[in-house]
């Protein structure tokens, strides 16, 4: 079930999720929505579920009760459409220093999902990538080898990569972390002007000195359950989150 407002891509209603095996849910009971344009920090302590936010609204963990709908599309009986209007960055993320692949290389794999495995690249998959190089400002990195790159220019890709799939909605994990400050200015900036064109950005964070100017929704998790829900100036981010009674 969405939301019902245009406007509305990502619903979550009543949501409970767990690990295979495991007999505890890890979140529960979790229902908000995320509009168009909104620019979203999911924050809290160490395992309170912040990340499991992420891998249930992507559909890959399993929703034991409640539902998520993304861009209308339910994550459990339209996973694969949904899935492709998802674009996700991971937290930790590792290139062996030889893997052979150019960063223009990775960053059109982005369109696989778009495009299915075994169909030949268009001109249009090819220029999205492209454009995805030029709006990260990595395009005069396009031959260089993934591995031999800085941690903060991988990250640049990965975001290239998602963003070349020309997702409706965009996710990323702790994407400050390998970053120095001047880094994190240059993808803030990148990610403002994501929101800018409707797509609404989701990012689990423990940084907030690098926040956009615009109003932030703030979303605090504790052990598995939502403690906060409100829209912040990006100034009272850290002091709002940090204020939040720690769950004993």
């Amino acid at each position: 079930m969405s939301c019902g407002k245009p406007d509305c891509l990502i619903h979550l209603e009543n949501v409970w999720t767990t690990y295979e095996g495991a007999e505890c849910p890890v979140i529960r009971d979790i229902s908000f929505d995320i509009r168009a344009g909104e620019f979203v920090v999911i924050g809290g302590p160490n395992g309170a579920g912040k990340t499991t936010l992420l891998e249930a609204i992507t559909g890959l963990l399993p929703i034991v009760r409640g539902s998520v709908t993304v861009c209308g599309m339910g994550v459990l009986n339209e996973a694969t459409r949904a899935r492709c209007s998802i674009g996700y960055v991971i937290q930790n993320f590792d290139f062996h220093p030889f893997t052979p692949y150019t960063v223009e290389e990775v960053v059109r794999m982005g369109r696989y999902g778009k495009i299915g495995w075994f169909r030949r690249e268009t001109e249009e998959d090819v220029e999205a990538a492209r454009d995805a190089m030029r709006t990260l400002r990595i395009d005069h990195l396009k031959d260089e080898l993934i591995g031999k790159l800085s941690g903060g220019q991988q990250q640049k890709v990965l975001i290239a990569h998602n963003l070349a799939k020309k997702p409706s909605v965009l996710l990323l994990d702790e994407p400050y972390s390998n970053l120095d400050i001047r880094t994190r200015d240059e993808v803030s900036d990148i990610l403002c002007r994501i929101c800018d064109s409707g797509v609404p950005v989701m990012m689990v964070s423990h940084a907030f000195d690098s926040l956009p100017d615009r109003d932030i929704r703030v979303i605090v998790m504790q052990t598995g359950r939502l403690v906060l829900n409100t829209v912040s100036k990006p100034d009272n981010v850290a002091n709002l989150i940090r204020s939040v009674p720690v769950a004993g």
